[in-house]
């Protein structure tokens, strides 16, 4: 990625970091290019939405990721 890249601060949980770490480790990564791979997920899941709005998307984000963590 050539683009200009602005530093910014991520607060992220113990088993983030730990899982993060990890997929370094297997791959050899760098641990940011996951976060900006990330963030661009998130971006296009939200695009994705169309116009989905309050409630909605809320409860269209949390079944989207239960259904990410193994759950119906």
């Amino acid at each position: 990625m050539s683009r200009r890249k602005i530093s910014t601060t991520v607060y992220l949980t113990p088993e983030q970091v730990r899982g993060l770490e990890d997929l370094h480790e297997r791959t050899r990564v760098p641990t940011a290019v996951y976060i900006r791979e990330g963030v661009d997920l998130l971006l296009a899941f939200y695009a994705g939405a169309g116009d989905i709005g309050g409630q909605a998307l809320i409860g269209y984000r949390e079944t989207v990721l239960a259904r990410l963590r193994g759950g119906q």
